[in-house]
């Protein structure tokens, strides 16, 4: 994890305190990496919600095409690898969600379970950065590409578990550290640390179509549960 997930319009009603007065938000059931993603930032002391691209350009990278552009940043060394430390330090923001999917390998194939909080949304913790292409003029709006990644942490301590990493969420008594600037990065490992943990308390399972598998799908269909076996 954290490889797909959905967002929807009915997350705005699940995180009013993160996206109060920001606007809506896209049906999406199957966000895939590489796709623009909404997510919640803060600028000059303002909640934004900017769409950025999935999938983690950093802002040293020589072209837009240089690799590797992970979709994930681990919480256990997030403030301090080369790649993310510095918008772990300074550019971090909340990926709002209804839930995500994971996998399990079985003698027929691959599996997709969706994992979600039954009373929420989820508010995935998330790093930022900002990448110029100097082959554009200053003015160009095309000239900045934003791109983040979801941080994990381990799984092993959800009820929902299905994979062995997990994103991790911020609690809305946690939204306001999380963006602030001015943050230190142990204060900020200390509070995801917290609010993950006990998001992961509340997260729960089910089987699902294995249309979920292709990101040619879309639709609700993909995240009703399968019957349970007669």
């Amino acid at each position: 994890m954290c490889g797909r997930y959905v967002v929807t319009k009915a997350v705005n009603d699940l995180l009013p305190d993160l996206l109060g007065g920001l606007g809506g938000l896209p049906d999406d059931y199957n966000v895939a990496p590489t796709a623009l993603v909404p997510v919640v930032r803060d600028r000059h002391g303002e909640r934004v919600l900017p769409a950025v691209r999935w999938g983690f350009l950093p802002s040293y990278a020589k072209d837009a095409k240089q690799k590797p552009q992970p979709i994930n940043a681990r919480i256990e060394t997030v403030a301090t690898s080369g790649m993310f430390k510095r918008a772990f330090a300074r550019s971090r923001c909340i990926v709002p969600a209804l839930g995500y999917y994971e996998w399990v390998v079985t003698p027929t194939g691959k599996q997709p379970h969706y994992i979600h909080a039954p009373e929420a949304g989820l508010a995935m913790a998330g790093v930022l950065s900002a990448w110029a292409d100097h082959s554009k003029a200053d003015d160009d709006p095309e000239r900045w590409l934003v791109s983040m990644a979801i941080i994990t942490r381990d799984a092993h301590v959800s009820p929902g578990e299905v994979h062995d990493r997990m994103p991790a969420c911020l609690q809305p008594s946690g939204y306001a550290r999380w963006l602030d600037e001015s943050a230190s990065s142990a204060d900020l490992l200390d509070l995801l640390e917290d609010e993950s943990l006990a998001v992961a308390s509340t997260l729960e399972h089910f089987e699902v179509s294995r249309d979920a598998n292709s990101v040619r799908n879309n639709g609700p269909g993909l995240i009703a549960p399968l019957p349970s076996p007669s």
